[in-house]
């Protein structure tokens, strides 16, 4: 069984967000197919839940007792892929079947076929209105289970957020936390230019939201703002990370045409060089 750490290792995670990058790369490669920049971004986000701070259990998936994580942002699959397989749900030799016929490991979360997925996603902008479900859901049961949810940024252009968002605030769902991969860019380019989404913390906090802004590749503020939105009451959090898409490798870092570009076998090598600096 996987709990929260109590003293966070903060260099150990920072190493298991390494370790996650290298799997997403040599996975990506492999299938030739999927997005690079975004899984890149939410490593260390994905790594604070999985390593740090969600109760889980790898050998009893389904444990009732469990926080629940919804990938909103279904197209990075692979980091979610990666979490599930260094936390011990299946066999991390598996990953290099993702996007192959047959594989479990389909190119969006798909629950009826892989342990540890809560729910399939993919169609952006419907991720917090499940995880608001789950988060009511548990509440009427009484249970301390946590649900949180991983949105990109321009997902957050789409109109069933902003329900969704309402929704969490007005059932003051405290044991729902939402984070958003803020890594400025989507499919078309930079998101200020496609569909601006700033003030993007003032828009939250006027939806009755507690949010918490941070450098989403800082773990000690990742691991911080997960400790503080576990200790609010009465209200939803939203953490506002603020990302570089393709983070971990510069050549891949801030560029637009790697949201959904794999690496080449030369580039795989060059990064995975680059990530053990």
């Amino acid at each position: 069984m996987t709990t929260a750490i109590r003293e966070p290792d903060i260099e150990a995670l920072q190493e298991k967000a390494r370790i996650m990058r290298s799997e997403i790369l040599k996975m990506l490669t492999e299938s030739g197919s999927g997005h690079t920049g975004g899984s890149l971004s939410a490593a260390d986000i994905v790594t604070a839940l999985y390593f740090y701070k969600m109760r889980h259990n790898p050998n009893d998936p389904k444990w009732s007792e469990r926080d629940r994580f919804i990938l909103s942002k279904g197209h990075a699959a692979p980091v979610l892929y990666a979490a599930l397989a260094l936390s011990g749900y299946f066999d991390p030799s598996l990953l290099k079947t993702l996007r192959k016929i047959g594989s479990p490991l389909q190119g969006h979360p798909c629950s009826t076929k892989l342990p540890g997925i809560e729910i399939s996603t993919g169609s952006l902008g419907q991720g917090l209105s499940i995880a608001n479900g789950m988060a009511l859901g548990l509440k009427m049961e009484k249970r301390n289970s946590r649900v949180y949810c991983l949105l990109g940024d321009g997902e957050t252009q789409e109109g069933q957020v902003w329900e969704a968002a309402m929704t969490a605030s007005h059932y003051n769902l405290d044991n729902l936390c939402a984070i958003i991969d803020n890594n400025g860019l989507q499919i078309d380019g930079q998101c200020c230019d496609v569909m601006c989404i700033e003030p993007i913390v003032n828009k939250w906090e006027a939806f009755g939201w507690n949010v918490i802004d941070i450098n989403g590749h800082d773990m000690k503020a990742v691991i911080g703002a997960l400790d503080i939105a576990e200790s609010v009451k009465m209200k939803p959090t939203m953490i506002v990370a603020r990302t570089v898409k393709g983070k971990g490798v510069s050549f891949f870092e801030n560029k637009v045409e790697y949201h959904g570009i794999t690496p080449t076998h030369e580039e795989l090598e060059m990064a995975l060089k680059e990530l053990k600096r």
